[in-house]
């Protein structure tokens, strides 16, 4: 039984969650076709083993016509099933007219939080200034979310206490904190040359 757990941790380490960034250029006038195929893409990724979401970061404004595509999963081997499947490649066959530049790459760990969208491509910034944004939002949102579910949970089982404030915590901060404070803390994470 213990070769089995450590074999099964193992395996966790090997295999962590990972997000796949699709950076698409668009050919002018294609746009109402581009969204259209994303509605299909996403809806054949939805349907695959792992899939955990897709945040989709539209051109900012006329002269941009970037379209930015994240999807997660909730391990590496599944995204990798996803993205050598034969669905993902009809979609892409389907956007090659479409699109008039493309950058695909995977991240996982700690980079997926440490994203910016205008600089896809570019390595993740130096581990010990991730860890330093990173404490600085871990700091207030755990003083806050301790505050709010205390009077909810407080006699709660510690294991139930601790399932609720990890869940809200790693989703608050990789959906909502994280994306923020990476734009917020770029010229100290990504500083020009």
């Amino acid at each position: 039984m213990e070769e089995f757990v450590e074999s099964s941790e193992d395996q966790r380490r090997e295999d962590p969650p990972a997000t796949g960034v699709a950076s698409r250029r668009v050919e002018p006038g294609r746009e109402g076709e581009f969204e259209d195929w994303i509605s299909g893409i996403l809806g054949e990724v939805r349907e695959f083993p792992g899939y955990l979401g897709t945040e989709i970061l539209r051109p900012s404004s006329a002269e941009d016509d970037e379209y930015r595509i994240l999807y997660r999963f909730d391990h590496a081997s599944n995204l990798e099933r996803w993205e050598k499947s034969d669905e993902r490649r009809r979609w892409l066959d389907r956007a090659e007219p479409l699109v008039r530049e493309q950058t695909v790459r995977r991240l996982t760990g700690l980079e997926t939080w440490f994203t910016l969208p205008s600089r896809a491509g570019e390595p993740a910034p130096p581990r010990y200034k991730m860890a330093v944004v990173t404490w600085i939002a871990v700091f207030p949102l755990a003083t806050v979310l301790f505050m709010l579910l205390q009077p909810l949970l407080g006699g709660a089982p510690t294991v139930l206490r601790t399932l609720a404030f990890t869940l809200v915590m790693v989703t608050t901060m990789t959906y909502v904190v994280m994306p923020r404070m990476t734009r917020l803390f770029s010229f100290w994470l990504y500083p020009k040359e």
